[in-house]
């Protein structure tokens, strides 16, 4: 037994299964979670982008299986989660953002946010909790976001998707604890990515959120990868059912 005071953020051993995990806070959170011990299952609907992270996970020392899957895709999902064997970790990552006024707002905008954003994350984490329910542990973070707790004009859609993955967390915490099964969330602010760097750097789009920031800086990957670790490692093992707000006071106001 060890005699340190400091709970370990190392996943050394586990297994961690990591949607949307082509680009952006997804491989982010991969590569991460490699870094911290764990070998991982990279999940997105782009082959080509899984095999450059694979290939950055494994020159890392840990192994990484691809799944080339749509999250909304329930049949597929219950296959392809339905083959692991054992199952440590879910990071509930892949989401989509299309902003548009609620006049403005198209159907098709609509149903793909709502069945990524929503059913999507619902399909993983339950073909995932089937696994951890049998294990009698596991850990589950769905990504949510400061507009889950705030609202944002010309965000409606997103906005109410993530205020579901709110409430979501907070219910399957409760429902999933006495399995040894905890749920969190981790809510970013606007963080700075290949994808987003044009919009944030925009004046008029970036000028705004930049202003309601606090601490004065968009976030980085790092940043968001960083919480999601602590709430996947043995360190938060009492963390659950809360959203770990990782936007620089945003939501503070």
């Amino acid at each position: 037994m060890s005699d340190s005071f400091l709970p370990s953020m190392r996943v050394d051993g586990q297994v961690a299964l990591i949607t949307g995990a082509g680009r952006g806070i997804g491989k982010g959170c991969a590569l991460a979670l490699a870094e911290a011990g764990a070998d991982v299952i990279l999940m997105s609907r782009t082959e080509s982008e899984l095999d450059v992270v694979a290939t950055q996970v494994e020159k890392l020392g840990q192994s990484a299986q691809k799944i080339v899957c749509d999250v909304s895709d329930g049949a597929a999902i219950r296959n392809h989660i339905g083959t692991i064997g054992h199952l440590d970790i879910l990071v509930n990552n892949a989401g989509i953002l299309r902003p548009s006024s609620l006049l403005d707002l198209s159907e098709d905008d609509l149903d793909t946010m709502l069945q990524v954003n929503c059913r999507g994350a619902v399909l993983v984490a339950q073909a995932a909790a089937e696994i951890m329910t049998r294990q009698g542990s596991g850990v589950i973070v769905n990504m949510s976001s400061t507009f889950g707790v705030n609202g944002r004009a010309n965000n409606s859609v997103y906005s109410a998707t993530k205020h579901f993955i709110e409430g979501f967390t907070k219910s399957t915490a409760i429902e999933l604890a006495p399995f040894g099964i905890r749920v969190a969330a981790v809510g970013p602010t606007a963080i700075d990515t290949p994808l987003t760097h044009d919009r944030l750097n925009d004046p008029a789009i970036g000028g705004d959120l930049l202003s309601r920031i606090p601490m004065g800086r968009f976030g980085q990957i790092s940043d968001v990868v960083g919480a999601v670790v602590f709430l996947a490692s043995p360190a938060a093992a009492l963390v659950s059912g809360t959203t770990l707000m990782v936007d620089g006071g945003w939501t503070a106001q």
